[in-house]
Parts: structure tokens; sequence; C-alpha cells
């Protein structure tokens, strides 16, 4: 190892640092499942209505959406380490605020504030990391380190948000947050260097009102038809949110020092990292819609029961996913990515044989599969995009991370919906006899069934339930197919487009995260094998 590679190691502090952004970035995914839990508490203290709730809800996950990609661009502008701390200080606030709302309205506003303030977070992190972490077997631990953080939120959100709940009143999940962002003011400039880019120009608020005005009516719009179906208001956010991403990416083109560097893109490794990561969000996202439903429709689970069963998966997913890190330092990492994603799509083989009869454990079998196949990408794929990053885009390529894996679910949760809901329209049989006012109804969704066949007495009730349960299983096992293709062709990509990326462990890793800084690429697929050349001075 040459003494380039012994000085950029880093030491304690940096390592201190990266156990407090980890902090951070697991209490944003743990505010979005415990806050499920406190909406019959918070309905019931402030009278919220159901339309109330969703916003309560979704607010939250939009403005975080929304804001990726300005936080990103503006942490390589003014600081990384500044935007956070400034999220940090109105995540604070903003927590306080709602967990002592006096009204539906005030806790809205709060958790549009904590959405704003909480986007400051995944980009400006894994800028910093990458600033922190030179030694490209180190960065590979820290990204590990980052994405384990983002699981254990999901997976501990409604585990913290029960006992919250049970002890205190339900502002305390709200609460929660103070002593964490307090503890990254404190520690925060001891052990987390500030990086920037030195030449980075004004921020173009045009482009900040049109990525906006693009994303928030996207996911809006998607999340609203996986809701209701498709409706004329849904397909207008739609139509909305891409006629302005369409003018947002022709602007950035034109502009000098655009709000986002669409160069990024030109970097193979990125691009295929990219594509790769948001397309099993799409997938995870619309795979654990299908699977959640008929659990809870058809198994006729709770949405607590299905927490705890999903409990062992989750936890088996944390640690293959960094054992697959670990392989990564001595496989290349494609083929890695590439042996998950046929995993994950064995797990959706399992999923298409799913029954009225298969009982809870093919859903669970399936699903455990799929999480585990696909848990190194959450690990890899970070790393990937960031080492081939130059440090002053960083924050834009961790905005493009983010914003993806939000894309990547709401879009997948949308198409799930609407293919499990055609399935089933196609599917469900009306058994004779069965009244017009219940037919209709339940052949529009399970859940009209379930609404509507209580109105026939006797076995004939029963009878429609039945036919609703196996179409809707029908419409699982058709977009757990489509998946399984999908996580097939991405195993290729994979295989293919990052062939040439040499172990996250290896000598060759360190060049090409020199190459990566200095925006080159290398020429040819194989070019990682090459021999290595002498250091640069």
């Amino acid at each position: 190892m040459t003494t380039a590679d012994v000085s950029a190691k880093a030491g304690w502090r940096e390592w201190l640092g990266l156990l407090v952004l980890c902090l951070p970035t697991m209490l944003t995914t743990v505010d979005i499942s415990a806050v499920f839990l406190s909406l019959p508490h918070i309905s019931a203290d402030l009278g919220s209505g159901a339309t109330e709730q969703l916003w309560i809800v979704d607010i939250y996950g939009f403005l975080i959406a929304g804001f990726l990609v300005t936080m990103g661009t503006l942490g390589d502008k003014i600081g990384r380490r500044k935007v956070l701390m400034v999220g940090a200080v109105v995540f604070i606030i903003a927590s306080i605020l709602a967990a002592y709302s006096t009204s539906t309205g005030m806790l809205i506003v709060s958790r549009a504030l904590l959405g704003i303030a909480g986007a400051t977070v995944a980009p400006t992190v894994l800028a910093l990391l990458q600033s922190m972490f030179k030694d490209p077997k180190q960065m590979a631990t820290a990204m590990a380190a980052w994405g384990t953080a983002i699981m254990l939120g999901v997976i501990l959100g409604p585990v913290i948000g029960g006992l919250l709940l049970g002890a205190f009143w339900w502002g305390s999940i709200f609460l929660m947050a103070v002593p964490v962002m307090l503890l990254l003011l404190i520690a925060g400039p001891f052990l987390v260097p500030e990086s920037r880019n030195p030449d980075a120009g004004k921020l173009d608020l045009f482009s900040v009102a049109l990525s906006l005005l693009a994303i928030l009516p996207l996911i809006f719009g998607l999340k609203e038809m996986a809701r209701g179906g498709v409706a004329a208001f849904p397909i207008i956010a739609v139509v909305v949110g891409a006629v302005s991403l369409v003018v947002f990416i022709r602007r950035q083109r034109a502009l000098a020092n655009p709000l986002l560097d669409l160069s990024l893109f030109s970097n193979r490794t990125v691009s295929a990292a990219l594509i790769i990561a948001t397309v099993l969000a799409f997938v995870m996202g619309g795979i654990d819609l299908m699977a959640s439903l008929h659990l809870q429709l058809v198994e006729g689970l709770s949405p607590v029961q299905i927490g705890v069963w999903l409990l062992i998966p989750s936890f088996g997913m944390v640690v293959v996913g960094n054992i697959g890190n670990v392989i990564a330092q001595k496989v290349k990492p494609g083929y890695v990515l590439a042996v998950g994603c046929l995993l994950a799509a064995a797990g959706m083989v399992v999923l298409t044989q799913v029954s009225p009869t298969a009982g809870v454990s093919t859903v669970l079998i399936g699903l455990t599969i799929i999480y585990l196949g696909g848990s190194p990408a959450g690990m890899i794929t970070p790393y990937l995009i960031m080492s081939s990053t130059p440090p002053e885009k960083a924050g834009s390529a961790g905005s493009l991370q983010s914003t993806g894996g939000e894309f990547g679910v709401a879009l997948g949760v949308a198409v799930a919906g609407l293919m499990g809901t055609a399935v089933y329209r196609g599917a469900f049989e009306t058994p004779a006899g069965t009244p017009a006012e219940v037919a209709g109804p339940a052949s529009e969704s399970i859940a009209g069934a379930f609404a509507t066949a209580g109105q026939i007495p006797g076995e004939a009730g029963a009878t429609v339930i039945a036919s609703a349960k196996e179409a809707f299983s029908s419409g699982v096992s058709i977009v757990a197919a489509i998946m399984a293709a999908l996580m097939v062709g991405i195993a290729v990509l994979a295989a293919t487009r990052l062939r040439h990326v040499a172990p996250t462990g290896s000598a060759q890793a360190a060049e090409g995260e020199a190459e990566g800084a200095d925006g080159a690429e290398k020429s040819t697929d194989d070019a990682s094998e090459s021999p290595e050349v002498p250091e640069k001075v």
C-alpha cells in the first residue's frame, strides 16, 4: 500500500462522525412509519378526518422528495455541513411544533416543515461521507452503514412508535427527534468536516421552482392513482409534473451552473447504479404493496400482525446486505448485485404461487427471499454512485440517489396497484344470483366485495368473498411475475454495465475512485483489468 493510501485512511474522528450522521438518517425513516401508528390518537385528539389524516402522513414524504435535488445542490454551493446543521435546527423547531399542535392544520404545516428539513439529510450526508472516507474500502463500509441506518429506521419505526405511544401521548413520537438533532448540532462541528464546491455558481431559483413543480405533482398523482385508481385529477397532476420535468431538463442543459448537473448521467457507473437503485425501489414498492394487501385482505391479518411477521425477514435484510457489501470487496460489485437480483426474482416466482388457500407462509417465504436478494443493492449502489462522482458534485449525486428511491417507490406502488386492480376486475367471477347492487362494487375491488357481501345472507355472501379473494390472488401472481422479469433484466444490466468496476477493496477501486473525482471514465469495459499505473504526484 502506498503512502498516499495510508494518509487517505479515516481515523477515529471520521468513524464517530459516521455514527453521528447515521442517527438523523435513521430518524427520517423512523418518522414515516411511526406516524402511521399515531393517527388514531391524533384523530381522537384533534378531530382529524380521513382526508386530513392522509395529508398528515403524506406531506412529509412529498416535500422530502420535492426538495432533495435543491438541498443537495445547495450543499454543493454553500457547504454540506452548513445545510445539514440548518436542517437540524428546523427539524427540532418543526418537531416541537408538531408535538404540541392544537389543530390538524398546525400539524400538517409542521409536518411540511419536517419534510423540507428532512430533505437536507440524505444528499448532504452522502456527500459528507464521500469527503470523510477517501479509502475505497472504508467508503464502502461507510455507505453500508448509511444503508443499514435507513433499513433499521424502517424496521424500528413501528417498534419505537408503539413504545412511545404506550408510555406517553402522541406528540412524543415527534419529540424523539429533538435529542438526535441536538447531538448532531453539538458533535457535528467537531467530527464532521465542512465540504463544498469552491467554484459553484449562484442557485437558480427558477430551476428550484421547476424541480418542485416536476417532482411534487408526479409523486402526488402516482400516490393518488395507487390509492383511488385512475381519475382526472391525478392524471392532470402527473401530466403537469411530466411537462415540468421536460422543461426542467432543458433548462439544466442550457445553464452554465445548473441546479442538477446532467453530465453525471454520462458516467456509465453512476447511470447504471441509479437505474438499478430506482428500478429496485419500483419493484420493492410494488411487491410490498401487493403482499401487504394480500396478507391483510385475503389472509385476514391486522397491520400490527403483518409488521411483526416481517420483523425477521427485515432484520435478515440488514445482515445479508452487509454480507453482500463484504463480498463486494473481493468480487466485482456488478456480479454481487446481479446474483442478488436473481435471488429476488426467485422470491417473486414464489409469490406467483399465492392463493386464498396457500396460507401466510407462501407470502412470507417469497418476501424473505426478495428482501435478502435485494438488500445488497441498498449498500452497494450508494458507494458506486458516490465513488464515481467528482467531489464538487457530491451533493447533486446524493440527491439523485435519494430522489430515485423516492420516485421509484411511488411509481412502483401506483403501477402495481393499477395492474392488480386490472387483473382483479378481469378475474372476478360474479356468482350466479348475486344482486346488481352487490355485484357492481364487488367486481370493482376486493374492498368493495367485503363492504357489500354482508348484504347477502348465507352461502351466497361467502361465495362472493371467495371469488374476490381468488381474483385478488391472481392479481398478486401477475404483478409478481412481471416484477420477476424486471429483476432478471436488472441482473443482466448489473452484470454487463458494471463489470468494469473492480471489487471495492482492491487497488483498482482506488484508481476508479480517482477517475470519478476527475470526471473521467475508463474507455473499455475491461479497463479495470489493466496494469496498475503510477500515482499522480
